[in-house]
């Protein structure tokens, strides 16, 4: 099940939990004790951090998988840490990551040392606004992070996942997959929350590992399959032929669905349903052109169900998770307090100079 350690910063106790947090998380992940240590000091700092310059703010911690996949089975495992802030902005993103940069005394490792020793870092920060910082640790095996192999790897995927009332576990689950030159995304909400959604979202990120040569329609109805005696859940795909620059989606469910072209964006639709329980007779796939400009976001309905994408949305430079984490911050809101498990996924180009 998806475990995600979902750390409030805002007295200096917390900055230890945060950094506890990051070391189970390598655990899980299966990293070496050099990379353990990396993530408890990235994690430590991130952490103090919120506490001196921002007055507080969220650290989110789980495992992840790369986001680009280097080969078309990559089990590679990564540490995400993101931290999320109202706070005031960075005004000078370039000095604040220069090594030893720091307004107040802090550990002296700072977002630069933060960036240097983690394998993916990126931050979106305006005046105002808050920060959103995103560092993943762990060793990708034979070197395949410097590998580039076909079209495939034009493409990023990311996510931040946050469960409900600070639970250990989120009972959405995200997951993407390669098969050639296709890459696959899949978002999964599993019927309410708590471990037994959460079981319920495994069971479909499981049986996407399966299903990557598979069309999105004809990998839902086998994901209906292997979620049956669960109690169901919500699901999206959308699978990228990044030859053809062709877009397919398909969903069942209330995952929402929106792409970003050039700037403008369009809703792609679900069918009423539930995976595993009550999948509908037809299912039809959507296409759309695949480009540089493109962004795809998919979010479960912990998201308000009136959540207006900005222009940050659309940034196909950014960190896809960088991404969903200004997504779950900016559409967030006291009037509207969450009442699921929250879980926003991205898909965007990756950048000729990207990782």
């Amino acid at each position: 099940m998806p475990r995600v350690w979902d750390v409030p910063v805002h007295d200096s106790t917390r900055v230890r939990d945060a950094r506890v947090a990051a070391e189970h998380a390598a655990t899980l992940a299966g990293l070496d004790e050099q990379h353990t240590a990396t993530a408890a000091l990235v994690a430590t700092e991130l952490a103090t951090n919120l506490l001196k310059h921002a007055g507080g703010g969220q650290v989110l911690i789980d495992v992840v998988a790369p986001t680009v996949l280097t080969a078309e089975r990559d089990e590679t495992r990564l540490v995400q840490v993101v931290t999320v802030d109202h706070g005031p902005g960075i005004a000078d993103v370039a000095a604040a990551l220069s090594d030893g940069f720091s307004t107040t005394r802090s550990l002296g490792a700072g977002l630069g040392t933060c960036a240097r020793l983690a394998d993916d870092f990126d931050l979106h920060s305006v005046p105002g606004r808050g920060t959103v910082v995103v560092a993943r640790i762990g060793a990708a095996p034979d070197g395949n992070r410097a590998a580039r192999p076909g079209p495939a790897a034009g493409v990023r995927a990311g996510a931040v996942n946050v469960p409900f009332g600070g639970a250990d576990y989120s009972g959405d689950a995200w997951a993407w997959v390669r098969a050639g030159d296709r890459v696959t995304l899949m978002l999964a909400d599993g019927l309410g929350h708590g471990p037994e959604a959460a079981r319920a979202s495994t069971a479909a990120v499981e049986a996407l590992r399966g299903s990557a040569h598979l069309a999105p329609a004809e990998a839902l109805r086998r994901l209906d399959t292997a979620l049956t005696g669960t109690r169901g859940a919500a699901v999206a795909v959308a699978q990228v032929d990044t030859r053809a620059a062709v877009l397919r989606f398909a969903g069942i469910g209330n995952i929402g669905a929106r792409l970003c072209e050039g700037g403008t964006w369009r809703h792609l639709v679900s069918r009423p349903g539930i995976v595993g329980t009550h999948r509908p007779t037809t299912l039809r796939e959507q296409e759309a052109a695949w480009a540089d400009d493109r962004v795809l976001v998919l979010h479960s309905d912990g998201l308000p169900s009136r959540w207006t994408p900005t222009p940050d949305t659309c940034r196909t430079a950014a960190d896809p998770a960088v991404t969903a984490a200004v997504t779950v911050r900016d559409a967030s809101s006291s009037a509207r307090p969450v009442r699921d498990d929250t879980a926003v996924a991205v898909l965007a180009p990756n950048p000729p100079d990207g990782p």
